[in-house]
């Protein structure tokens, strides 16, 4: 018996030792496979995402670009414009796209097209216009395509004017055909300038060039001119997009929304809204408050109360502009309880609101003699961690 402890206790850690080994091995073939399927946590890309200090940030963008597959990521590039944008830093805007002269991919059209879009994000029209001008010194072709970078970034930095002069002295000069793109960014161009007329009679010269009206030129003329209260205009390029077949989303929807609610037709305010769910267009934070600010408009705030809870119901986050229509109609419906209660549930969900719509609410809080209420939303927006602002109780009291 003893003889066969001995073979049987040598069996099993014969076998155990087997297991050991095997599950070893086992365990980092899975980590190869992981590693393998999943990118790197230290990817060039997260280590420019993941910092948080510009002057670091520039410089990790700077030598990750040595590389070729870094340099061909459009999105890193988009996002660290923006928060150097963002941080006002300006001349490392500057610093990150000059250093991409040092590649040959300024020699490809696409790249130098994106370079000059970059530059417009940030505003810096003149730098996006060397680029352009430098094209040829870099073996680089210039097509429609980097003439609708350069449109782009003249309008992107406000210039609206230098579009209008680019776009009508530029093709003649370098045997360039504008496209619809051209012509989308010249409109969207002249809108902003209030050139509201010269920009819808565009569309008949866009045909006359042999190109089609898309999407973008439409909500381009329909947004702008329900925004600027020119509704019959707005109903006629609807008309006319109907007519000719093109298919609209949800930004052609709340451009008309906008249009109807200020013009506060209630019963056609709902009845677009219903055709553009059964239409299979899903509603998003603009379409409701389209749809607050028409009940607002038609004095029923019961049914903009309605329409606030419907966003949330629908996976949304009330945005600046919810709390900038309910709150001031709220007070002026002398209901102070509600918006007392729409204001904390705003500070509770981390929901922001404009500091402007805060000080308002202050303001008819104190009018409305509800002092106490007004100290409440001060302490409240000055403590909240997300919010932290500071407000002005100075009485409005008579």
């Amino acid at each position: 018996m003893s003889s066969l402890s001995r073979v049987l206790r040598g069996t099993t850690s014969f076998n155990s030792s087997m297991i050991r080994r095997i599950s070893s091995s086992a365990t980092t073939a899975s980590t190869e496979i992981t590693a393998a399927i999943a990118p790197p946590k230290n990817s060039l890309s997260s280590i420019v995402n993941d910092e948080r200090n510009p002057k670091r940030m520039v410089e990790k963008f700077k030598k990750a670009c040595e590389s070729e597959r870094f340099r061909a990521n459009i999105a890193v590039y988009d996002r660290t414009v923006r928060r150097l944008v963002a941080a006002k830093r300006l001349h490392f805007v500057k610093e990150i796209l000059e250093e991409q002269n040092k590649y040959r991919d300024m020699s490809k059209e696409g790249f130098a097209a994106r370079i000059i879009s970059l530059y417009g994000k940030a505003g810096m029209f003149e730098n996006a216009q060397k680029v352009f001008d430098e094209m040829p010194e870099k073996n680089c072709k210039r097509s429609v395509r980097s003439f609708n970078a350069l449109l782009s970034a003249y309008g992107l930095s406000k210039k609206f004017d230098l579009v209008e002069q680019l776009f009508y002295d530029l093709p003649d000069k370098l045997l360039i055909e504008p496209d619809i793109v051209s012509y989308n960014t010249l409109i969207k161009a002249l809108c902003e300038k209030g050139s509201f007329s010269e920009a819808v009679a565009l569309l008949d010269v866009i045909e006359n060039e042999g190109l089609k009206p898309d999407i973008i030129t439409f909500n381009t003329l329909l947004l702008s001119s329900y925004l600027k209260g020119q509704f019959e205009q707005g109903e006629e390029i609807w008309a006319k997009m109907v007519q000719k077949n093109v298919a609209r989303d949800i930004r052609t929807y709340n451009a008309r929304l906008l249009g109807l609610a200020n013009e506060a037709k209630s019963e056609d305010l709902v009845n677009l809204f219903e055709e553009m769910k059964a239409s299979e267009i899903k509603p998003d934070v603009f379409s409701f408050n389209a749809m607050i600010r028409g009940s607002i408009n038609q004095g029923k705030m019961d049914e903009a109360k309605s329409w606030y809870r419907e966003i949330v119901k629908h996976g949304y986050r009330p945005d600046k502009a919810t709390f900038a229509l309910l709150l001031p109609a709220m007070c002026k419906a002398g209901d102070f309880g509600s918006a007392m209660e729409l204001c904390k549930e705003a500070f509770s969900k981390r929901y922001l609101v404009g500091q402007a719509t805060l000080q308002q609410l202050v303001d008819e809080l104190v009018r409305g003699s509800k002092r106490g209420e007004a100290e409440e939303i001060v302490e409240m927006a000055k403590t909240n961690d997300f919010l932290k602002m500071k407000l002005d109780l100075s009485s409005q009291e008579e």
